[in-house]
């Protein structure tokens, strides 16, 4: 008889509809592989872009989203030691299938072949998903699954962003927009935790209040206040050494205005849109850099699970659902109203 298992599919491409709870045959293990029960997922950006389509890129549908998840070892392929059954993990969100000089560089993100669970194919928002053994991350015991799975791809893509891209610094002066976001939360403890002057702006008062409790050592309400007025006054006219911009047309083009000699813009997404009109004379006047970012190596996602699970860095949460209310999940992330991560239980 197939086993079969409970799913998130989406079919085609679209509004929060096409998100369906579906049955269908379970995954089974191959050769180097480790099939996962799922505990927890958590929503991603990633996630709400499988659900509506990227205008150019095609994804492999129907799908089973889902990037963050964390379980336990339910079975195990051939050749597998890295993990056995029972064990607690999480997931490394991107993987590679072929050797290649970026992976063994430790790059597997600039690999041909990289992909990323939940995006290039099936990931965790389902009661079963099968991962290389090489993504599984294990999880202390002392270690909520919970957490496990609310820090993967946000904790890696802001560690890239600052660490590896930006060699961030001591006294740095780092400006990070949307303070409330998965990237932008972890940013800030990131930034902090590398001894610089953190910034950050969101929409509200609310939100402002729980990006200082974050850590930052400053907040403003763009609604409200002129932000690069307050970089000005942050930085005592020196200009910031970093932004880090996942949010693009509306903040991108100013920024380069903030920055000071030799700094750094490293952006990683563009949620206000990626068309934009940015003035070339501050970048080439002032000597900066202007840094693309996407997810990051293997190597950086152990030393951030390590980070996380010695609790210096710690995932903030904001709400859970049940897998059969993934599309209410889903609502919430459109509806911008979070801070931190969104969880989906199993």
């Amino acid at each position: 008889m197939t086993e079969t298992m409970k799913a998130v599919r989406v079919h085609e491409h679209g509004d929060f509809e096409v998100l369906r709870i579906e049955n269908i045959t379970a995954p089974v293990a191959a050769a180097g592989q480790a099939r996962i029960r799922v505990e927890y997922a958590a929503l991603n950006h990633l996630d709400t872009w499988v659900r509506r389509g990227v205008p150019g890129h095609r994804f492999p549908l129907p799908i089973t989203p889902g990037c963050d998840f964390s379980g336990v070892v339910e079975s195990i392929g051939d050749g597998v030691v890295h993990c056995k059954v029972g064990d607690r993990v999480t997931v490394a969100p991107g993987y590679h299938s072929q050797p290649s000089l970026q992976v063994a560089s430790g790059n597997h993100n600039l690999a041909r072949d990289y992909g990323i669970y939940g995006e290039t194919c099936d990931g965790g928002n389902a009661e079963l998903a099968v991962v290389n053994a090489d993504n599984i991350i294990h999880v202390p015991d002392d270690f909520s699954l919970r957490e496990a799975a609310a820090f993967p791809l946000t904790y890696l893509t802001a560690w890239h962003m600052l660490v590896e891209r930006c060699k961030v610094q001591p006294g740095d002066k780092v400006l990070i927009h949307a303070a409330g976001s998965g990237v932008s939360v972890a940013a800030t403890q990131i930034a902090k935790l590398h001894g610089a002057d953190v910034m950050v702006t969101a929409g509200s008062d609310t939100k402002c209040t729980k990006g200082m409790v974050n850590g930052a050592d400053l907040a403003v309400n763009y609604s409200t206040d002129d932000w690069q007025a307050a970089a000005k006054q942050f930085t005592s006219k020196q200009g910031l050494d970093i932004i880090v911009d996942h949010v693009g047309a509306d903040t991108l083009p100013l920024g380069v205005w903030a920055l000071g000699k030799g700094g750094r813009l490293v952006t990683c997404g563009v949620t206000s849109g990626a068309q934009m009109e940015l003035n070339l004379a501050p970048i080439f006047f002032k000597s900066l850099s202007i840094l693309g970012s996407t997810m990051g190596g293997l190597g950086e996602m152990h030393q951030v699970a390590k980070l996380v699970f010695d609790n210096r860095l710690s995932p903030i949460i904001d709400s859970e659902f049940s897998i059969d209310d993934i599309q209410a999940a889903h609502r919430k992330v459109a509806e911008r109203d979070v801070f931190g991560k969104v969880m989906i239980c199993l």
